[in-house]
């Protein structure tokens, strides 16, 4: 399958529209989606209408290459498009995270069946084709850390059948196809990823997603008895010992889109922090809370915290966008996972140490921000990982 480029500087792949006039547009929308995250969020209810309004904006297809109808924009202007949306909804920013990065990833991979591609691509340009893929377990857990799925696909004639259990299943309600990743049953055991559209026989999901942050992404169970999906939805499969580390740059992509989310996030907080700071003008003060210097340091250690979180995640996107892809390149960006998540993190702890009960409270936005920040720890590769391969690294053991 042809390697399509998706790295180019996204101001070359359309004549009409600049990169700041969709930036707008982004902006627009996300300004909506945050009129209505707190009532998701508490309810635990998917944003469907969200999607459905990013789907009228062509937003879905932005990682979809041009002659298939996509934008094929690169990491810098995509890293822009989720920071954005997530300053107005994190769980929707989350979903099409992984929606962008499965379509990224499929055109860098160069494996998936020619026809099987570009028809995904198509129906993604034209309709609500949300992809994502289905890979923890119960048992395994995350794949990123070794193991066998217990999730089997059976040879079949023409075919496979698919029998397992997936959980945390981001965007399940609204996807139209998961991407399982499942072994064969053969003698000598092959690994890898097979696309499953949700209307077929013996797929249902198990709504389990109850969670401290992202409690609308609809990450709820995949439950597969006996799915049969035809030969060439085999997407992906090797032996076992066939699997290399992943590419460089599928792992960059991965961590530059997290990072730049959880700074949507962080910046959010800041935002309301900002306001409230201007509002809040106790009896005793006479002035704003805004006025006075233990908040300003504050307020600028906040500042210093998502200006250090700027430059890292969109000078490494516009590396990659230029072209780099040394072998470093992996684990440059689980750098810049590992400091920008947390620096997201401590900015958002600062604004509730500075203001006290008011930002635990359930009224107030940055309550939900502080919960969302939070699961920036649990996205592969998590902290440990990444400072284990750097250690090794230092160390040259």
């Amino acid at each position: 399958m042809k390697n399509f480029n998706l790295t180019l500087d996204s101001s070359s792949f359309s004549p009409t529209e600049t990169t700041s006039s969709l930036l707008e547009r982004v902006k627009a929308l996300a300004a909506d989606f945050a009129t209505r995250a707190a009532t998701h969020d508490r309810n635990s209810t998917f944003p469907f209408e969200n999607f459905e309004a990013l789907h009228k904006a062509q937003l879905l297809s932005l990682t979809v290459p041009l002659e298939f109808g996509g934008r094929g924009l690169g990491y810098s202007t995509i890293c822009q498009v989720i920071e954005t949306i997530a300053r107005g909804d994190a769980s929707t920013a989350l979903v099409l995270t992984m929606h962008y990065l499965q379509y990224a990833n499929a055109a860098s991979s160069r494996r998936w069946h020619p026809a099987i591609y570009e028809r995904l691509c198509r129906e993604s340009v034209e309709g609500i084709a949300l992809l994502n893929a289905a890979r923890v377990e119960p048992e395994l857990g995350t794949p990123a850390r070794g193991g066998l799925p217990a999730t089997i696909a059976q040879r079949q004639p023409g075919g496979w059948l698919l029998s397992g259990h997936k959980i945390y299943t981001t965007g399940s309600p609204i996807l139209r196809y998961f991407v399982v990743w499942a072994r064969t049953d053969d003698k000598d055991v092959q690994v890898g990823s097979f696309l499953v559209p949700r209307d077929l026989a013996g797929l249902r999901i198990v709504e389990t997603w109850d969670h401290l942050g992202m409690r609308a992404t609809g990450s709820h169970d995949l439950i597969l008895e006996n799915v049969f999906i035809p030969e060439e939805y085999a997407l992906d499969i090797r032996p076992v010992q066939a699997w290399s580390p992943p590419n460089p740059l599928l792992l960059t992509g991965g961590s530059l889109l997290l990072s730049a989310l959880y700074q949507g996030v962080a910046k959010a907080a800041r935002d309301w922090l900002v306001q409230y700071l201007n509002k809040r003008s106790p009896a005793n003060l006479g002035d704003s809370l805004a006025t006075l210097p233990r908040f300003q340091i504050a307020i600028g250690e906040i500042e210093a915290l998502l200006y250090a979180n700027q430059r890292l995640i969109y000078g490494l996107a516009a590396e990659v966008d230029g072209g780099e892809s040394s072998s470093s390149l992996g684990s440059q960006a689980q750098t810049v996972k590992y400091l920008t998540t947390n620096h997201s993190i401590r900015a958002v702890e600062i604004g509730l140490e500075l203001i006290g009960n008011p930002g635990l409270s359930k009224n107030n936005p940055i309550e939900r921000h502080y919960r969302d920040v939070l699961c920036s720890r649990i996205h592969t590769p998590q902290n440990d990982v990444i400072c284990l391969s750097l250690g090794k690294r230092a160390l040259k053991v």
